[in-house]
């Protein structure tokens, strides 16, 4: 067998890679010059192409964006926090085929503010190897760095709304450039991401300019309707300004924000991602903007009504999303009663006009639930399963959509509580299970049916980067969402054996209503 090459040369340079269990990789190429400075909070601007007569190392990660100190979620051994981050890694079979494999972008979570491409959960070796596909994980600006819209609290201060977003776009239009070079075909990208990442997705396929840059679509977990609008964003950054200590009227303001150290920006991102759920329930600090310019509607509004980028759509969400959040008592979600009524009173402020459900209405949904989970229950579903389910039946009217729910937990997470819980999916969709000597998750056993379904995934997902259905091997065929036909909005409940159920959320339909919420 030949010594699989570990030189690509792109347009973009050439570069030396390294090998691992029979797979390339490529690591910490940079797509964007580094956004600090005056390019801080201005839209990247594309890395210069390198000499192609010089090789250029990318044997080691790049650095992750700025952000807080969060044990949940490690970055790798040596990372090191930069706000030249601007970076993407690239996983590919062990010698280039007759026929280039698709490709699959991904989008990493972590609450629009923590996270990195770089953590070892993404290391794509499993997934590439069994499911014959190119990986590319990409790095984007997080929290204040990423998602602050200073535009109109600085209208005069030469500032870009929706960097993160940017971020992402060039990444994609470097992958359409490059990636043949590394064995990829171009003409087949399907981009995928969970939590923030699928967020990303979903506000992808909303999208304009972002239409050509990928053929299929992935959105696990996706927050789709926490998307906010300029007014809101002003208030976020009038918070944000405050907490750094810069005034607004100030004619040196956008100086001293460009000048403020780095540590600075992160603490007082921090501070404002912590107060805004408190003070907004069911809302987070930082996320995409309807600016009316890159991102003329808000995200659920097109996709609803079925007028997103038509591309095919995988999307689902985690039986037990909401237990994590609880568990690590995050702000994010509101799970007390107190909270879940201010949540629906913002809701109504929110959106005039529309017919909501009654609270007692929505209730009914929870009957079967203890008292205790009932807030649970109810912030997964605001959060996460209704975006899920409104973007399935309006997307499924422009292309196919395939809906899943994910369902298994290990013997131990089921005894701590959280049960499926949000990003529970990630091991076994990356083959990643054990994260170190210290994970816990099968310290009572169910390893061996792990690996089992994290195959079934792996096959699925990989499939359906393809062009194909996204079927395994001795596991049921997934049929495609519809609202009526043979199998009425289908879903794949992925646990210990899979199984396809109609209309699993008809009871959750019929209790929330058809009204489409959202927050400005």
């Amino acid at each position: 067998m030949d010594t699989p090459s570990l030189i690509a040369t792109a347009p973009a340079g050439t570069f030396r890679g390294l090998v691992n269990r029979g797979v390339r990789s490529w690591r910490g190429i940079r797509f964007a010059l580094p956004p600090r400075g005056d390019r801080r909070w201005r839209a990247p601007v594309a890395a210069p192409d390198a000499d192609t007569e010089t090789e250029t190392d990318a044997t080691v990660f790049g650095p992750v964006c700025p952000q807080p100190e969060n044990p949940a979620i490690p970055l790798g051994e040596g990372a090191v926090q930069d706000e030249d981050c601007l970076s993407l890694n690239v996983w590919a079979p062990a010698a280039d085929a007759d026929t280039a494999p698709p490709v699959m972008v991904w989008l990493h979570g972590g609450a629009y503010t923590f996270g990195s491409s770089s953590q070892p959960l993404y290391d794509a070796t499993s997934m590439v190897a069994s499911g014959d596909v190119v990986v590319v994980t990409v790095n984007y600006r997080l929290g204040a760095l990423g998602f602050l819209d200073l535009t109109a609290a600085l209208p005069h201060g030469g500032f870009d709304s929706n960097l993160a977003l940017r971020d992402v776009l060039l990444a994609l239009q470097w992958v359409q450039r490059n990636i043949s070079a590394f064995g990829g075909d171009p003409d087949r990208v399907t981009v995928f991401g969970e939590s923030a990442g699928g967020g990303l997705v979903t506000t992808l396929l909303a999208t304009p300019a972002a239409q050509g840059l990928f053929h299929r679509a992935i959105a696990q977990s996706s927050p789709a309707s926490s998307v906010y609008g300029r007014e809101r964003a002003t208030r976020v950054a009038d918070r944000f300004l405050s907490a750094l200590g810069v005034d607004a009227a100030d004619a040196g303001a956008a100086q001293a924000l460009r000048a403020a150290p780095v540590t600075a920006v992160v603490a007082a991102g921090a501070t404002v991602y912590s107060d805004i759920p408190t003070t907004d329930p069911g809302t987070l600090a930082f996320a995409p903007v309807v600016d009316g310019d890159l991102l003329p509607e808000a995200p659920i509004t097109v996709l609803r009504e079925g007028r997103g980028i038509p591309v095919p759509l995988m999307i689902g969400t985690n039986k037990d999303e909401a237990s994590l959040f609880s568990f690590m008592k995050s702000p994010l979600i509101p799970i007390t009663g107190e909270r879940i009524d201010r949540m629906f009173a913002d809701m109504a402020t929110e959106n005039p006009g529309v017919e909501l459900p009654t609270r007692a209405q929505v209730l009914t949904a929870y009957e079967h639930v203890r008292h205790r989970a009932i807030g649970l229950g109810v912030a997964r579903d605001i959060g996460f399963r209704l975006p899920t389910l409104w973007v399935a039946e309006g997307h499924s009217s422009a292309a196919p959509v395939w809906l899943y729910r994910f369902d298994h937990a290990s013997p131990f997470l089921h005894l701590i509580g959280l049960g499926a819980t949000h990003a529970t999916e990630l091991p076994y969709l990356w083959g990643n299970l054990v994260s170190g000597p210290k994970d816990l998750t099968f310290r009572l056993g169910g390893r061996r049916i792990a690996e089992v379904i994290s195959a079934r995934m792996q096959a699925r997902w990989t499939a359906f980067a393809h062009g194909n259905a996204p079927d395994a091997e001795n596991a049921p065929a997934w049929p495609s969402f519809t609202v009526d036909g043979a199998h009425p909005r289908a879903t794949l409940v992925i646990d210990r054996h899979d199984l396809v159920v109609d209309d699993l959320d008809g009871e959750l339909r019929r209790a929330w209503g058809d009204a489409t919420l959202s927050f400005s």
